[in-house]
């Protein structure tokens, strides 16, 4: 990615009156198109894009894997982040088994996406505790479909998808710290 794809990805929410000669024109030229640092993101209120990766954790199939139609009939929160063990991740990784128990109680269920390998993901999950799956994405294919990839790392973005697959809300570039909250207050407020 080069600095103009940098930079134009860096204005989430360019408007007219926003005038940088060079960057204005092709962003004003997407319609409809969210762009975040880390990509194109996918549209709300339209199927999420599909994915199936391997892990560690709940949930995985025979083989180690675990996709996107595992998830029908339940709402999940996807989200993706840099790099294990690192400050901010464990932070959000540790929000989210905080309150995992409530998202089951809503009938949601919690996925986490980064670069890590499948046997850093194991470690990460055993001395965090975390009883949810973590998947791999070493060359960011499902997080670049998510608009959520600069080589080498995963960015972090949160997506909430509905029972039937359908993206319903996202978070981009998020705090860890109290994110989970925040993901569970949109879960709540749109089951209510």
């Amino acid at each position: 990615m080069n600095r103009r794809q940098l930079l134009e990805g860096a204005l989430v929410h360019a408007t007219a009156a926003l005038v940088i000669p060079g960057l204005t024109a092709p962003l004003l030229a997407w319609p409809g198109k969210a762009q975040a640092m880390g990509g194109v993101l996918p549209a709300l209120d339209q199927p999420a894009p599909d994915f199936r990766l391997p892990g560690f954790g709940p949930g995985l199939d025979a083989s180690g894997n675990l996709g996107l139609n595992d998830f029908q009939g339940r709402w999940l929160a996807l989200y993706f982040y840099p790099k294990d063990f690192t400050g901010g991740c464990t932070l959000e990784a540790r929000g989210f088994q905080q309150d995992l128990e409530q998202f089951h109680q809503y009938g949601a269920e919690v996925v986490g996406i980064s670069a890590d390998d499948v046997a850093e993901h194991a470690s990460f999950c055993d001395s965090e505790g975390l009883v949810f799956p973590l998947l791999s994405d070493p060359g960011g294919a499902v997080s670049q479909s998510y608009g959520s990839w600069i080589a080498p790392f995963s960015q972090r973005h949160t997506f909430l998808i509905d029972p039937n697959g359908v993206l319903r809300a996202r978070w981009v570039a998020v705090r860890p710290l109290g994110h989970s909250r925040e993901v569970l207050e949109e879960l709540k407020r749109m089951q209510a």
